[in-house]
């Protein structure tokens, strides 16, 4: 068990968190929510000991091993990635180069031989000779081939890195265990396979995320932050919207009973405190007025943008023909031979775990890049906007906000253009900041703006929700269901999947397609299998060919 006791945390004047009480306890995993700035993050540092409160505790159950999911993906450069994953047991991890130290020891003596069986020992009780196995299992559950076990990080791209530090945080049966956005840069396979060893963890588990089907699979519980406090709901993600919705709807009605009550004896009063008859039940309903308090109805810190895309013209039935396109990036061939045609009403995502792919066709059908083989061709009545995974050449001006947007806008005022920035949070004085200091969730905005103010009936999304808080997200999920024209996209997001796409394409690691007209959970029930199996044919046919 981990608990918080009377915590406040102050930073400068403001008081972040403020005489927060709550615990957390064995066999349940907590979904910490709170809008963007509430304080999830610093709320887990808090928790881990990274983080020195102000005032209050955080206390542990004595003996047990907490461990958390750390953000420094440049830390462990030097290391293997075996090497790091078992330092989630740091005991474990000392014993093993203590043990090996010893072992490499030309002058072996008595005092050596004594401290090498203490150690192995303590090795045995640790499930130390299982290490490695462990570690190997989790890093395959997360999508890391064996062929990387035992490379250098420094050797290994974003994501890969990012996988094995969660593997890290994983490693050894923690009892509590601290995730903050676990499934960043996670692809779905990759999430699914988390989803299920969260689900059968039975320590503690506290984790942010902004992924609510993620948090609706594994949570047990969820703690919401909100104006410095930590409200503890049972359930997962959708019923604490509901518990907290349903709460202020109860909340408003009594308010509203109580108004009326407050007037019913307010007319009173004024009738008939001069009426010398009435003055004693004057007097009497004077006292059950001050009585009456009315419930103090906080509006929630959590903002919501309005997404709404809104195409110019309709779009023809000839929307998109792509024929054998493909691409080799850097010696290896992620695009191999594709060929598809888009529909009027088509909403493809696109899935999987082959990153580049689905980023390189997206550029291609874009005109960023030029495919080695292939053609495609877009319908004439169709007009394109691209969200990119990589927006940092878009940011790297000095443009305020406002002048940013205006370069994209057909209509040039000043007026028009704040009211789309208006619509994603940029309120006043926001509109003069420079694009080139703004955070990622401000960018992502600025981006979803830039493709409202577009008019494209065919817009195409690589990872749209990075970056985004869960109301922003949700307000893009709501976008993207609306919208009556063509969508492209690929998200981590499952919820955005399912409620979005009617047509699945998967990039294979072979560079080849599978194109399923589909939902995204009816594509993994009745197609895991067939998937997983072409998966693993083409990494076999990958590993004879480099042989």
């Amino acid at each position: 068990m981990i608990s918080a006791n009377n915590v406040t945390l102050r930073l400068g004047k403001k008081a972040l968190f403020e005489d927060v009480n709550i615990k957390f306890t064995e066999g349940n995993c907590y979904g910490l929510i709170g809008a963007n700035g509430a304080g999830k993050s610093t709320f887990l540092k808090i928790l881990s000991g990274q983080l020195e409160t102000t005032t209050g505790d955080i206390t542990i159950t004595p003996g047990q091993r907490l461990s958390f999911l750390e953000q420094d993906h440049f830390k462990y450069d030097d290391c293997t990635v075996m090497d790091v994953v078992i330092m989630g047991n740091a005991r474990l991890f000392e014993i093993m180069k203590e043990k090996d130290a010893i072992y490499a020891k030309e002058d072996f003596t008595d005092e050596d031989g004594i401290r090498a069986s203490e150690l192995e020992a303590e090795f045995a009780e640790m499930d130390g000779w299982e290490a490695e196995s462990n570690a190997a299992s989790l890093l395959n559950g997360l999508g890391i081939g064996t062929e990387l076990h035992y490379a250098t990080m420094s050797d290994l791209a974003g994501n890969e890195k990012v996988k094995i530090l969660l593997a890290k945080a994983l490693f050894g049966n923690p009892d509590i265990l601290l995730l903050d956005e676990p499934t960043n840069h996670l692809d779905l396979d990759a999430i699914a396979w988390l989803e299920e060893f969260l689900i059968d963890f039975e320590n503690t588990v506290i984790v942010v995320s902004h992924d609510r089907y993620f948090l609706n699979k594994v949570c047990t519980h969820t703690a919401d932050i909100d104006y410095g406090k930590i409200q503890l709901y049972a359930g997962n993600y959708d019923f604490w919207y509901e518990s907290s919705q349903l709460l202020i709807r109860q909340m408003k009605e009594a308010n509203k009973k109580k108004e009326e009550k407050i007037k019913e004896l307010q007319e009173f009063i004024s009738r008939f405190s001069a009426n010398a008859s009435k003055s004693k039940q004057a007097t009497s309903r004077k006292r059950a007025l001050e009585k009456i308090e009315l419930d103090e109805i906080k509006p929630s810190s959590r903002k919501y943008p309005y997404i709404d895309f809104r195409p110019e013209r309709e779009i023809g039935n000839e929307v998109l023909c792509v024929e054998g396109i493909s691409k080799t990036i850097a010696g290896e061939k992620v695009l191999d031979n594709i060929s598809f045609i888009v529909g009027r009403e088509d909403k493809i995502a696109f899935v999987g775990s082959n990153e580049i792919a689905k980023t390189t066709l997206f550029k291609i059908l874009t005109g960023e890049l030029e495919p080695d083989e292939g053609t495609f061709k877009w319908g004439v009545t169709t007009s394109q906007a691209y969200f990119p995974k990589d927006n940092t050449a878009e940011f790297d001006n000095d443009y305020t906000i406002t002048d940013w947007l205006m370069g994209y806008s057909p209509v040039k005022d000043v007026t028009y253009v704040r009211g789309f920035l208006g619509r994603m949070l940029f309120a006043g004085e926001d509109g003069v900041k420079k694009v080139r200091v703004l955070s990622g969730g401000e960018k992502v905005r600025c981006l979803l703006s830039k493709m409202m103010i577009s008019g494209a009936n065919c817009l195409i999304f690589d990872e749209p929700t990075n970056h985004l808080d869960m109301e922003s997200i949700t307000a893009l999920n709501e976008g993207m269901k609306k919208f009556p024209g063509v969508e492209l996209f690929s998200c981590h997001d499952h919820q955005v999947v399912q409620t979005t796409a009617n047509r699945i394409m998967e990039i294979l690691p072979d560079g080849s397609l599978i194109d399923k007209i589909t939902t995204y959970d009816e594509y993994l029930e009745s197609d895991e299998m067939a998937r997983k199996r072409a998966i693993n044919t083409s990494k076999e046919v990958n590993e004879d060919k480099d042989n």
